[in-house]
């Protein structure tokens, strides 16, 4: 979780031509899969093919936010170093876990949205409390339960050992069946 003071701050409100002053808050935000989830469902797109403007990222950061009861202009008084620490908070991997690539794997352009992460949640019996966890860190989990959960790959076999293994399971068959061929 990231805790936020924003200071107070005056607004002109052109709708009622006043000066609206909005008193400082400190809000609490949570960069989670619910989080993604939200953001999805408004925007109608997947969150991991990036934000495409400021008000996505307006939004987003609403979406995170889970302080009740925040004026809405309180957005509008982030200034740059509490939108980078946003930022930052988001980067981070939340974790110690690391992981060697495989550079023999080709790459796949899936298309990731939530309801897929879900999935890959419920499929490693991953509690749905941990939809709540920094989506960094339930990404390390995801990835570090299908590692585990997943048979080592051996070694490829040679041509000779195929036709061995074959030669050896079809003599197998003749014999419990009693044929020739």
């Amino acid at each position: 979780m990231l805790h936020l003071k924003i200071q107070e701050n005056e607004f002109f409100d052109e709708n009622t031509q006043q000066f609206v002053i909005i008193p400082s808050q400190v809000i609490t935000l949570e960069h989670s899969l619910i989080s993604v989830s939200k953001w999805e469902a408004k925007h109608r797109k997947s969150f991991f093919r990036g934000l495409d403007n400021n008000d996505e990222l307006m939004d987003y950061i609403k979406c995170m936010t889970i302080t009740s009861k925040v004026n809405p202009l309180v957005y509008e008084s982030l200034n740059t170093s509490q939108l980078k620490t946003i930022e930052k908070y988001i980067n981070d991997p939340m974790t110690a876990t690391t992981f060697r690539e495989n550079n023999h794997r080709p790459r796949r352009n899936r298309v990731i949205t939530s309801e897929l992460i879900y999935c890959w949640m419920f499929s490693q019996n991953i509690p749905i409390e941990c939809e709540k966890w920094h989506l960094n860190r339930l990404m390390t989990l995801i990835r570090v339960c299908s590692i585990e959960n997943n048979p080592k790959q051996g070694r490829k076999m040679s041509r000779r050992e195929i036709y061995s293994q074959n030669s050896a399971l079809n003599a197998a068959r003749r014999a419990k069946y009693g044929t020739r061929g």
